[in-house]
């Protein structure tokens, strides 16, 4: 079987963790997920199983939305409230006035240096093993974008946004940001994804579900086709002659489509492929072909 599963990964799990539930219940060998979420946060998750590992790569260009709670006065080394804190300070003099202001330098196209405590790699190895051993690396700024931007409340010192955010935006680094531009520090005490590209929290099933659903053999329909990422997409339905031409590889004509990519399905319904255009010979090559 082949699909993806919304899942709803509670706080202090990991994301590795939830994949490898997955791949014990399913009895599925070739699992992944898209989008590592902190063990501290929790939210949605979406875990690819069997073919549809394959169309992880374009759920990752996908807009992430979040909320977070952050805590003013406090800064630590990981950015979180899990990490050491290396300084606090008083933030009795600011007002919902002063964070709505310090939240507009953060709109749009920023910068960001990602945390040392994080996955990304340096040399082959994770940063925040690195961190762990007590070894500070050089971070270049990576360019993010956030879309949107609210502060929904304010309860000095605490302040809950929600945000809508490019691939690479770091949260925690956001707040670690805000925290030096109100000159107070800050961290992440709380993180929930709410929406990741097509799949948001209100469709998201917890672990304990999950497993339920198992216990009672009935954890298909939960289970979303690999194409469901691309749903968006501009799509089209080949007769078999064309299928067996795309199956192999061999260039085709289609009608009907404007984009220079999109999904090919089979008569029954089946996904066939992912096509892109060649605009030198207007015909369709096969990017990804799925049995």
């Amino acid at each position: 079987m082949d699909g993806i599963l919304n899942i709803n990964k509670p706080s202090g799990m990991t994301s590795f963790k939830v994949v490898s539930l997955v791949r014990h219940l399913a009895g599925i060998k070739k699992v992944g997920h898209a989008g590592t979420l902190d063990p501290l946060a929790s939210g949605v998750l979406p875990v690819c199983f069997g073919s549809a590992t394959r169309v992880i790569e374009f759920l990752m260009n996908a807009k992430k939305t979040y909320r977070a709670v952050i805590k003013l006065g406090i800064t630590t080394d990981t950015y979180d409230i899990e990490g050491t804190v290396i300084k606090q300070s008083d933030v009795r003099q600011i007002k919902a006035a002063d964070v709505e202001s310090a939240l507009a330098y953060f709109r749009g196209a920023i910068e960001q240096e990602p945390p040392m405590y994080s996955a990304l790699k340096h040399n082959g190895q994770c940063l925040y093993k690195l961190a762990r051993a007590g070894i500070t690396v050089e971070r270049g700024k990576r360019q993010a974008h956030i879309y949107r931007l609210e502060m929904l409340d304010y309860s000095s010192p605490v302040i809950t946004i929600e945000m809508e955010c490019s691939k690479g935006t770091y949260v925690r680094s956001l707040a670690n940001d805000l925290g030096e531009k109100l000159g107070c520090g800050a961290c992440v005490t709380e993180l929930e994804r709410l929406r990741y590209g097509p799949f948001d929290i209100e469709g998201a099933v917890s672990v304990s579900e999950l497993q339920e659903a198992f216990s009672k053999d009935c954890w298909q329909r939960l289970v979303y086709p690999p194409g469901y990422i691309m749903k968006d997409w501009e799509s089209v339905t080949v007769l078999d002659e064309q299928a067996s031409f795309i199956k192999n590889g061999v260039p085709v004509v289609l009608e009907g489509t404007t984009d220079a990519k999109c999904c090919a399905y089979d008569n029954k319904g089946n996904l066939l492929a992912i096509l892109n255009l060649d605009t030198a010979t207007g015909k369709w090559k096969s990017q990804k072909v799925f049995n």
